[in-house]
């Protein structure tokens, strides 16, 4: 039968249906239940009479709602998924019933999408077709032979638990191929709400895979921002009179009041907030589906079993941080409450190893950690930093902590930038977005600049004043000295800063907006910038932005620009400071005394102690641990001492953050012609435990006199305990400083902090055969920035092309 031959249904029945309908679209589900709701119920009523009214005594036939209709989502525009579902018995009388029950839907005007079949012809159309077997598993019985459908429903949630391990991966590759197609719905202008990456489409995908038992998504805000999003659509719905789900721009401001929002920006922060939670909750989903079925897989040959159950390999990260099935995971004896470092430790451990961070482990760490003291210590800034500069894994880190509220806890301006809309079409993302991809855009520039770290903080920061009225570079300038020096930072960098947040479009716009031939032009950037190193880290975080805004910001003419600008400033300021070589400080009255008993015994001394953070005692002591341990070293001028006492803290597993050598020569009244090197360090352990200055004290005089292969020892243990692989970090570049020194030559080492670095740049240094007069090391976050001052035997600067090939080959080594 045609739907033309078709007799319609007596008015009573579809057109009561119309008039409740439109009543509730339109007036009733205001101050009552969601609208949704209302409109499944008030459907499912009059579906049920259709059917009641066509088959009063009917058996082995029901009808059934499936997909969106299923789970109670019924949008003003959205289809009708039904099944007729029926034994096979009396096939003529299902067909006229299915005519009874489709008509009406049609001559309404309403979208249908419908099927019937018996439960056996559904179970096999599910095997055959995923989408089917979505739409299945939220299969609500409507009316007829209960049993029937209790059966299927029975049936299909059975065969979705016994094919999970095929037909997960297939839902999974199917969310990969939607999100492809339509982006991520957080940092869309014009998002689909339904079928972007965070939409949804997803929200339905995490029921499916709770449904087969085999791993369940976090519920925490889950159910709220699906609301969230069902709302959003229901009110697109309403506005525009038509099933869309796309948030077109001209229409944003209509569902905003139709929502009782402010206006389109809150609705779409609202949005982009509801698809973050989808969006994390799935990326948690799906790793935990993927461990669960590579441990089904690999469990005969690779897990070991105590008492029954299987144990997981832990390999340490940080301290009390480890790794597990994949995950950074707390250490078992981590403890939060006591640690607040511990959150910074651990995403910044998690970043390095590119591994993602266990939520178990953020909720934890929620729950439990002490908020930091203000200022900062030194660990907590350095474990930021580190986090900061990791690269790409920076993104997944940073967003497991926002989920859990530790981001707006450590960073409280945070929250006014986070999920805020950028109504600009070059801006691929939002505010906060922007600012982590700009820090790991930066993150492969450090190579250039001699403070990594200002830059990387500095790209999180840059605009952050959006989230304030007025010129946000102006506002952004008032919060980045605030957070800067709640981060712990001094004067002078608190200062560069908030220049670099201020100034941080100065370069581009000047640059493709003024006449560079002007010297007008160059002198105010000069003025503005006021250093070469300012003007360094600026050059970076310009590029940095402009690539982390999107494709139409940065090209190769904008950045010759940029390029011909900064080297037209650097002359300026060139001029004005001139680089010297900094004049050591006095020796204190305990390194002459180190000195003196160093000389007289003909070996090394050294003192170990906890050493304080800089600033008011009482802040440094509301963290209840030392800060850092000094160690200060005497020991006889002669070769080998670099490589050796660097080697000797590989082996102790101590990371060096600050390191200074220098010869002191002694006094004359206690040797007039000898000199003894002075080495002031500040050390960390890599896991906490310290050990016994008398320990260093005597692998030191082995190394010194050969006993000790450290190059071996160090070889041992990395094959014994081997390092994954983690991010792939910017090379290292080593360069010699032009004009910065008139008694020797500076070569500067810009590299990936690792165990033993500096014990391979000594190393190098002393095959090429030049004395290393002093040494000024640093290690800023995962950046090591070390400059050595190094002369022929005689102490003369080393000749130019020498030099240069000195730098050749310690970058060679250090790319090995």
């Amino acid at each position: 039968m045609t739907r033309t031959d078709h007799h319609k249904t007596d008015d009573t029945g579809p057109s009561g249906y119309a008039a409740a309908r439109l009543h509730l679209l339109t007036e009733g589900a205001r101050s009552g239940p969601p609208r949704r709701t209302a409109l499944a119920g008030l459907t499912d009523d009059w579906l049920t009479g259709l059917f009641t009214a066509a088959a009063p005594t009917a058996k082995g036939i029901s009808l059934v709602a499936v997909g969106g209709y299923g789970r109670g989502e019924l949008s003003p525009r959205s289809d009708l998924d039904l099944l007729l579902l029926h034994d096979g018995s009396d096939p003529a009388a299902v067909a006229a019933l299915a005519d009874r029950l489709w008509y009406p839907v049609w001559d309404l005007g309403i979208s249908l999408d419908h099927s019937v079949r018996t439960p056996a012809e559904a179970r096999k159309t599910a095997g055959e077709d995923l989408k089917v077997q979505l739409g299945l598993l939220d299969a609500r019985h409507l009316a007829g032979d209960l049993g029937l459908t209790a059966g299927l429903r029975t049936a299909i949630l059975a065969d979705w638990r016994n094919q999970a391990p095929k037909r997960l991966p297939e839902l999974q590759e199917l969310c990969a191929e939607r999100a492809e197609r339509h982006g991520e719905l957080r940092f869309l202008l014009e998002p689909d709400l339904k079928e972007a990456r965070g939409g949804l489409r997803d929200a339905t995908a995490l029921r499916a895979v709770a449904a087969s038992w085999l791993a369940d998504a976090p519920r925490e805000g889950l159910a709220d921002a699906r609301r969230r999003l069902l709302d959003a659509r229901d009110a697109l719905h309403l506005v525009t009179g038509r099933a869309t789900d796309r948030l077109a721009l001209q229409e944003q401001d209509q569902v905003a009041a139709e929502l009782g929002l402010l206006d389109a920006d809150t609705l779409l922060r609202q949005v982009y907030e509801a698809a973050r939670v989808i969006s994390y909750a799935g990326d948690v989903t799906w790793r935990e589906v993927n461990r669960v079925l590579r441990a089904r897989a690999v469990r005969p040959r690779l897990r070991a079993m105590l008492g029954g159950k299987p144990v997981a390999e832990r390999s340490p990260l940080a301290e009390g941080v480890v790794e597990q099935d994949g995950e950074a995971v707390l250490a078992r004896t981590a403890r939060p409450e006591r640690d607040p470092a511990l959150p910074l430790r651990a995403a910044a451990a998690a970043a390095q190893a590119a591994l993602p961070l266990s939520p178990h482990a953020v909720r934890r760490m929620a729950a439990t950690a002490r908020p930091l003291p203000t200022p900062w210590p030194a660990e907590a800034r350095e474990q930021l930093v580190t986090l900061l500069g990791s690269g790409r894994p920076t993104v997944d880190v940073w967003e497991a902590l926002e989920a859990e509220g530790l981001i707006s806890g450590l960073l409280p301006d945070w929250e006014r930038v986070r999920c805020r809309p950028q109504r600009n079409a070059v801006h691929l993302w939002t505010v906060d977005r922007h600012l982590i991809e700009t820090a790991v855009r930066a993150s492969a520039l450090t190579r250039r600049v001699s403070r990594p770290d200002l830059l990387l903080v500095a790209a999180l920061l840059h605009d952050i004043g959006k989230g304030w009225p007025g010129d946000h570079s102006v506002a952004g300038e008032i919060i980045a000295k605030d957070v800067a020096a709640r981060l712990g930072f001094d004067r002078a960098d608190v200062t560069v800063l908030a220049t670099l947040v201020r100034h941080h479009l100065l370069l581009v716009e000047t640059a493709t907006r003024r006449d560079l031939d002007d010297p007008a032009t160059v002198r105010a950037v000069a003025d503005a910038v006021g250093s070469e190193s300012t003007l360094e880290l600026l050059h970076a975080l310009t590029e940095a932005d402009a690539l982390a805004t999107g494709p139409a910001v940065w090209s190769t003419w904008r950045g010759s620009l940029v390029d011909d600008l900064v080297r037209r400033v650097s002359a300026v300021l060139a001029g004005e400071h001139p680089g010297t070589e900094p004049e050591p400080a006095a020796p204190t009255a305990e390194q002459e005394r180190l000195a003196i008993e160093a000389h007289r015994t003909g070996g090394p001394v050294l003192v170990l102690r906890a050493q304080a953070e800089p600033g008011p005692a009482e802040e440094s002591a509301e963290t209840g641990e030392p800060l850092g341990v000094e160690l200060v070293i005497a020991v006889p001028d002669q070769p080998g001492v670099l490589p050796a006492l660097a080697g000797v803290l590989a082996l102790h597993r101590l990371t060096v953050r600050t390191g200074g050598l220098r010869t002191l020569r002694l006094p004359d009244d206690v040797d007039d012609d000898g000199s003894v090197l002075l080495l002031d360090w500040r050390v960390a352990a890599e896991y906490g435990s310290l050990p016994q200055a008398g320990r260093l004290r005597a692998d030191l005089v082995r190394a010194l006199d050969g006993s000790l292969d450290i190059t071996s020892r160090l070889a041992e243990r990395d094959a014994a305990y081997p390092r994954r692989r983690g991010r792939a970090a910017p090379p290292p570049r080593v360069t010699v400083a032009p004009a910065a020194s008139h008694h020797a030559t500076v070569i500067e080492v810009r590299a990936q902090d690792a165990p033993g670095l500096l014990f391979r740049i000594g190393t190098a240094l002393e095959k090429a055969a030049v004395r290393v007069r002093s040494m000024h090391a640093s290690t800023l976050g995962a950046n090591a920035v070390d400059a050595f001052y190094v002369t022929t035997g005689t102490g003369a600067p080393l000749p130019g092309e020498d030099a240069a090939s000195v730098a050749r080959m310690l970058e060679e080594t250090l790319r090995e």
